[in-house]
């Protein structure tokens, strides 16, 4: 049986706290209070429509060509734990994906951080008329996903419910000025089972991680957001680009997720140029909804308020943010390079 780290908290809990946070709940961008900034982020087809974002091709579909292997595909349901690995040196000639920890000659504590976290996944999930379909939860434990232009030293999980995706922290270490959940977007669902299909086939990847792995990546540049390269080598952090990669493996006969790598915010506070999220205990077993996203479904995001971790509000003392001086996956499209204006 999967071993479950999660931070528990009840809808009622939640619902309480949330009552009480309303004078603290950050401003959105355009300077109203609620959900209506709440952002859709250019995934590539993988957690919204492609119309979403400028793909290339204009599906956000890549067609495997002759040689390349079949898509593996995700079951209906699963769960697993995660070791999280934050390379913050000497990462350029040490890319993902990994085959385990980062190769020496980097080092813990040196070169990277590691944490820990848990994702649940359930395709089958089905919501109110409207809601969308599939639940997917993503727990971080005292280390939230250093993508934002904030310090991560706390605990956090990404919940998608349907269509909508909420943002949870928790008591124990909840940075001040943050509400107990926030609107992430409202359109960002689970990936679904063929997601895959949605990011282009990286040879080299696939080679780095040995026989019968399955590789898939790309850089997106965070000017334009169109795909600038296949492969997590070379780097491109210094030209801007962003990386999102996933990785399989055949593991006790069957081909599953092994890695999921991509760019973090590469700038301190959270100074996490590279990440890497490698599973460690991957079990095709359903998630419990009681401990998962149950703590949320009660809620009405029309009365959340939007996250704005990508764009921390004025008052950055509150998170001990920083106004984000290097893209992230909430700029993409309308970044623009140093010198310039955003």
């Amino acid at each position: 049986m999967l071993h479950r780290i999660y931070a528990s908290s009840s809808p009622l809990a939640l619902a309480l706290a949330l009552a009480g946070c309303t004078a603290s709940a950050a401003t959105d961008d355009q300077g109203g209070r609620g959900n209506s900034a709440a952002p859709v982020y250019s995934t590539y087809g993988v957690h919204n429509p492609p119309s979403a974002s400028p793909c290339v091709p204009p599906t956000c579909v890549y067609r495997r060509t002759r040689g390349q292997p079949a898509d593996p595909q995700y079951p209906p349901f699963w769960q697993s734990r995660w070791t999280m690995y934050r390379v913050y040196n000497n990462y350029q000639r040490h890319m993902p994906p990994y085959d385990g920890r980062p190769p020496l000659p980097l080092r813990p504590g040196r070169d990277y951080e590691v944490s820990f976290g848990a994702t649940y996944y359930d395709s089958t999930w089905r919501g109110r008329p409207g809601e969308g379909t599939g639940a997917m939860m993503e727990h971080y434990e005292r280390r939230c996903l250093p993508i934002f232009p904030i310090p991560n030293n706390f605990t956090c999980s990404f919940i998608s419910l349907g269509n909508t995706a909420y943002f949870v922290t928790y008591e124990q270490d909840r940075p001040a000025g943050m509400p107990p959940v926030c609107l992430f977007s409202p359109l960002n669902h689970a990936p679904r089972r063929d997601f895959i299909k949605h990011l282009p086939y990286a040879l080299s990847d696939s080679r780095q991680l040995g026989a019968g792995a399955q590789a898939y990546s790309f850089w997106v540049s965070g000017a334009t957001g169109r795909p600038v390269q296949v492969g997590a080598t070379p780097d491109r952090t210094q030209s801007q680009a962003i990386l999102f990669g996933y990785a399989f493996q055949p593991r006790n006969g069957r081909m599953q997720p092994s890695s999921f790598y991509f760019s973090g915010y590469p700038l301190a506070p959270a100074n996490a140029p590279v990440v890497s999220q490698n599973y460690t205990d991957w079990a095709p077993t359903r998630p419990d909804p009681r401990r998962t996203w149950d703590q949320v479904s009660g809620l009405d995001p029309q009365t959340l308020p939007a996250c704005q971790l990508f764009d921390p509000p004025p008052n950055t003392r509150l998170l001990g943010a920083t106004p984000a001086r290097a893209p992230t996956w909430g700029h993409i499209g309308r970044w623009r390079p140093r010198g310039g204006r955003r």
